[in-house]
């Protein structure tokens, strides 16, 4: 009887040896499956992501002191880029847009004078005349404080896609006063959301819209009323 012992052992030493060697396989399918997975994830990522980013939305972090206080430097905020696809920008909104002169740089103002518009400046004041209408008016600007006033006196008569964008910080801001006016393709979007610091968050922060039919603009005498 003893020597069936060893051929009754033998099969039970083996059987570990078959059980691993038959556990490899699954295990690294097991692997090839989690990258694929994390692969896959990945892509449907970039094709959520890139174009929502594109054409969307995008965030911004403000640096500089050209928009305070309405802006401070180290603000994130999220740039909506998709409701200039419909729309045109507005008197009073906050825009980010590209530097006509340097266009790998972005820069955030305030819409001023709209297209085909003349924009005078005569000391802390802003005159808006259009003369397709006949009609001129002193720009309200409550976003403005009085620390940050400058005395400028020009004028300037925008084409029918210029746009003159002028920081909150008159006293600081690098602006359509120094390099003219912004082109319609050149503007990105329309601050969207603040996001940092928390206790700033607020959806279309700092935005004032207006038009020339508000009832808050100070009407001057119109050209008509000049020829009389």
């Amino acid at each position: 009887m003893q020597p069936d012992s060893p051929q009754q052992q033998n099969p039970l030493l083996e059987t570990p040896s078959r059980d691993s060697l038959d556990s490899q396989p699954p295990e690294r399918h097991n692997d090839e499956s989690f990258l694929m997975e994390i692969f896959k994830f990945a892509i449907i990522a970039l094709v959520i992501v890139v174009p929502f980013r594109v054409f969307i939305a995008q965030p911004f972090i403000v640096s500089g002191a050209s928009m305070s206080p309405t802006f401070e430097t180290g603000q994130y905020l999220i740039i909506d880029q998709l409701s200039y696809r419909l729309e045109t920008p507005e008197r009073g909104d906050v825009v980010i847009f590209r530097f006509p002169q340097d266009t790998t740089k972005f820069f955030i103002k305030r819409v001023i004078g709209l297209p085909g518009e003349t924009v005078e400046l005569n000391g802390t004041d802003v005159i808006i005349k259009q003369p397709k209408d006949g009609i001129q008016f002193l720009l309200p600007e409550p976003y403005l404080t009085a620390s940050n006033l400058k005395n400028d006196f020009s004028s300037i008569q925008l084409a029918e896609n210029e746009y003159f964008v002028m920081g909150d910080n008159r006293s600081a801001s690098s602006d359509s006063r120094i390099w003219g006016p912004v082109t319609e393709d050149l503007i990105v979007g329309r601050a969207f959301v603040r996001l940092l610091p928390t206790s700033a968050l607020s959806m279309y922060p700092g935005d004032y819209r207006q038009s020339a039919t508000t009832t808050d603009l100070v009407p001057l005498t119109t050209e008509t009323e000049n020829q009389n």
